[in-house]
């Protein structure tokens, strides 16, 4: 997959707890994301200026400097990353002077994992529309969409897409190969309620694949059956 697309779904785990670390990056790798893991403050410090990283979980408790530290000396040297502090502490003003520090969010622990999820994917998505603006071009094998000039193209030749079918594409892409549920994509291209009764995105999957995948041996729309889809550069034979 190319190199880039993967920094949309690249986390920079900061947590002294082995345990935790280990439950959430695994969790989180299971879901197609990409996690690196940095047991201390100033560890995490210099991973975290890494412009390849798309969020940032940090706990506060660390060994060396403290989390709302690491934050603020980010904030301060202009990393703009979102970030989701993780702590033990529960009270309003610790949750004030972590969000005051330039914390995107605040989860306190114990915590599930679903929970987790469901931020960490609202926080990705921020971080999509950051990635658009910086680094207008995705890649997938020889698919390339700009973001800025909305241009398409496969193996050299250019792809014209109505609108929906580029957004459709575009939210296929930056989901760096994860399988895409069909509420997500009525949610987030036609701005429906999930509707289990409208075959509209499975009449523009048919349409893409006329475009994207017809007459290439490698075909990168692929259908998970009663889930949703994915778009990948991995073959299925």
């Amino acid at each position: 997959m190319n190199q880039t697309l993967q920094g949309l779904r690249k986390i920079l785990m900061i947590e002294d707890d082995p345990r935790i670390a280990d439950f959430v990056s695994r969790g989180l790798r299971a879901e197609g994301y990409l996690v690196e893991v940095m047991p201390t403050g100033r560890e995490g410090l210099l991973a975290g200026r890494d412009s390849q990283f798309r969020a940032i979980l940090l706990d506060i408790g660390l060994p060396d400097i403290n989390g709302q530290q690491v934050c603020e000396q980010l904030r301060s040297e202009g990393v703009k990353t979102p970030i989701l502090m993780l702590t033990a502490r529960d009270a309003i003003p610790d949750k004030v002077k972590g969000l005051q520090s330039g914390a995107d969010d605040y989860m306190t622990k114990p915590f599930s994992f679903e929970e987790l999820l469901a931020r960490v994917e609202a926080l990705l998505r921020r971080a999509e529309m950051e990635y658009g603006e910086d680094n207008p071009e995705i890649q997938i094998a020889d698919l390339i969409l700009n973001r800025q000039t909305h241009e398409v193209s496969r193996s050299g030749h250019s792809i014209d897409l109505t609108a929906k079918e580029y957004s459709l594409l575009e939210l296929l892409m930056i989901s760096g190969g994860k399988l895409v549920s069909r509420a997500r994509i009525l949610e987030q291209v036609w701005g429906y309620s999930s509707d289990p009764l409208t075959n509209v995105v499975d009449v523009f999957i048919r349409q893409l694949r006329k475009k994207i995948d017809e007459g290439h041996e490698l075909k990168l729309i692929k259908t998970v059956r009663g889930f949703g889809y994915r778009l990948d550069d991995f073959s299925e034979t």
